[in-house]
C-alpha cells in the first residue's frame, strides 16, 4: 500500500465512493445520537467502560491466566499466538486435524488482521464469510473499508451486480431476476449461505469479549449468521486479541450497553451469543481459543499509546471523522481504518513501512472521535504522541526533512524578541502588498496544501504593533 496521502488522493477522485460514504455514515451517526440521547447516565457509562478497560490492562497477565484456567476447566483448549504467522499456523493445524477442507466464518477483525483467509487458502482450505457485508466483500474480491459495515463503500446496485456475477462460483447462485431492494439482496444471501451452514463441520469466529471469571466468550451481532456458525459446526475455533478480556460478568454488563448504541444505534444487539467451553448435546463438541498478541504486548508498554487497546470496535469514531467520510477505509492500508486505525495499526505493526508512518497524520485533530468514543480513548492525544515517535525515528535514521529546517529557522526567530519583531514587520509589509490580490495561490514548497486551498494572507498589522499603537 502507498502512504496515506497518496491513497487518499486517489479515493477523493471517486465521486460515487464519497456519496456512498456520506449517506451511510450520516445515517449511522444519526441513529447513534438518538440511542445515546435516551440515557441520562451515558457519560457515567463511558467513564465506567474506560475505568474497567484500564484496570484490566494493568492486570492483564492475571486475567489471561484466569481465563485460560476457566476455559480449560469447561472443556475448551487455549492456544497462545505471538503473531499473525503463528496464529494462522495454529488454526490451519486445527482444521487439518479434523479432516475438513472448508470452514464457515463469523465476522472477525482479528482473523482479518492476521490474514487468516489467505493462510487457510494456502493450505487448501476454503473459508466462507457469512456476515452479509463480509460476504459482499469476499464475492467482490474486495477489501473491507469499515469496522462495522465492511462493504459501506458499495451501494445497492453494485451489490446486486456482485451477487449476480459471483455467487454461482461459490455455491447457490443469485436469482436471475435479482433486484436491488435490501429485502431481495438479504434473501439471496440467506439462500446462498444456508447450504454452507448445514454442511460445514468447522466454524471460525472472533469474540467481542472474553469473561475471565467464567471462561466465556461473547459475540454480538445483528443478523443471526454468527449464531449459526457458533452452534451448528462440530468444531469451533475462536481467534481473539488478548485485550478483549474483561474480569467479570458485571463488567460485561457495562459494555453490552455501550457497544450497540455506539455501533448500530440500537439499545441492544439482536443476537448476543455466549458460550463457555463445550456442553454435551449443545453446540460444538470441540472448542479452541487462540489468544493473539500480534503487537499488543508492545503497545501495552506505552503509557499513552496503550489507550488504543481499550477499543471495543464500535466504529463510532469512523462515522464522525471528516477524513474517513471523504476517503473511505481502503486509503488506510489496514483492516483497522479511520481514527482508531490511525493509532492502532502503527502500534501493532510498527512504523517501519511508509504507510504506517503516515497513518498518525491521517487526521485533522478535530477531536470528534474522542467525543463519541464509548470508552473515552483520547485519539487526538495518541495521534500527536505517535507523530512525535515518527519524527524521533526519522532523526535516528538521519532522514532529510524540510520540516526540520523550518523548525530550526522558527526556533532562531522565536528565541529573540528583536528577531521576532523584525519578522512580524516583514510579514505585515507582505500582507499589505498581497492584500491587493485578495488571496495567495499556489505556494512553491507548500503545494500539498495550496493545491487544494488558498493560503491565508498575512495580517497587515501584527498584535505587537497594534498594542504599541493603542497603549503608547
Amino acid at each position: 500500500m502507498p502512504a496515506f496521502p497518496s491513497a487518499a488522493k486517489g479515493a477523493l477522485t471517486d465521486a460515487q465512493l464519497r456519496r456512498n460514504l456520506a449517506h451511510a455514515t450520516g445515517t449511522i451517526r444519526n441513529k447513534r445520537a438518538d440511542a445515546v440521547g435516551e440515557l441520562e447516565d451515558w457519560e457515567g457509562l463511558r467513564e465506567a467502560g474506560r475505568a474497567i478497560k484500564e484496570r484490566t490492562l494493568r492486570h492483564l497477565d492475571r486475567y489471561l491466566l484466569e481465563l485460560e484456567e476457566r476455559v480449560t476447566a469447561a472443556g475448551g483448549r487455549v492456544h497462545w499466538a505471538r503473531d499473525a504467522e503463528e496464529a494462522g499456523r495454529i488454526v490451519v493445524d486445527l482444521v487439518q486435524a479434523t479432516g475438513e477442507r472448508e470452514v464457515v466464518k463469523v465476522k472477525s477483525m482479528a482473523t482479518q488482521e492476521i490474514g487468516l483467509n489467505r493462510a487457510v487458502a494456502d493450505a487448501g482450505i476454503a473459508a466462507y464469510e457469512t456476515d452479509l457485508a463480509e460476504l459482499i466483500v469476499q464475492l467482490g474480491q474486495d477489501h473491507p473499508s469499515h469496522i462495522l459495515v465492511p462493504a459501506i463503500h458499495r451501494n445497492r446496485a453494485e451489490i446486486r451486480e456482485i451477487f449476480r456475477g459471483a455467487m454461482a462460483a461459490y455455491g447457490t447462485p443469485a436469482p436471475a431476476d435479482l433486484g436491488d431492494e435490501p429485502r431481495e439482496l438479504a434473501e439471496a444471501a440467506r439462500r446462498h449461505l444456508r447450504e454452507k451452514f448445514l454442511r460445514a463441520k468447522v466454524g471460525i469466529s472472533g469474540a467481542n469479549f472474553l469473561v475471565a471469571e467464567s471462561g466465556s466468550a461473547v459475540v454480538v451481532e445483528s443478523e443471526g449468521n454468527g449464531r449459526m456458525c457458533l452452534t451448528l459446526p462440530e468444531t469451533l475455533i475462536s481467534v481473539v486479541g488478548i485485550e478483549k478480556v474483561v474480569p467479570t460478568w458485571r463488567d460485561l454488563e457495562v459494555f453490552l450497553q455501550l457497544l450497540p448504541r455506539s455501533s448500530t444505534g440500537e439499545r441492544m444487539n439482536p443476537y448476543t451469543s455466549v458460550w463457555t467451553g463445550t456442553s454435551a448435546g449443545d453446540g460444538p463438541r470441540t472448542f479452541h481459543l487462540v489468544l493473539l498478541d500480534g503487537g499488543r504486548t508492545d503497545t501495552l508498554a506505552d503509557p499513552i499509546g496503550r489507550q488504543a487497546l481499550n477499543c471495543i470496535r464500535c466504529s463510532a469514531c469512523l462515522n464522525v471523522c471528516p477524513v474517513y467520510e471523504r476517503v473511505g477505509g481502503h486509503a488506510y492500508g489496514s483492516v483497522y481504518p479511520g481514527p482508531i486505525g490511525a493509532i492502532l495499526s502503527p502500534q501493532l505493526r510498527g512504523t517501519a513501512s511508509e504507510v504506517d508512518r503516515s497513518l498518525p497524520y491521517a487526521s485533522t485533530l478535530c477531536g470528534a472521535c474522542y467525543e463519541v468514543c464509548p470508552v473515552k480513548i483520547n485519539i487526538p492525544e495518541v495521534l500527536v504522541h505517535l507523530r512525535a515517535r515518527v519524527v524521533d525515528e526519522s532523526r535516528v535514521h538521519r532522514m532529510p526533512k524540510p520540516e526540520r529546517l523550518a523548525m530550526k529557522a522558527a526556533r532562531w526567530v522565536l528565541s529573540a524578541p528583536s528577531r521576532l519583531a523584525a519578522a512580524q514587520r516583514a510579514g505585515s509589509a507582505a500582507g499589505r502588498l498581497l492584500a491587493r490580490r485578495g488571496r495567495i495561490g499556489r505556494v512553491p514548497g507548500l503545494s500539498a496544501w495550496t493545491d487544494a486551498r488558498d493560503a491565508p494572507l498575512p495580517a497587515q498589522e501584527s498584535f505587537r504593533a497594534w498594542w504599541k499603537k493603542v497603549h503608547r
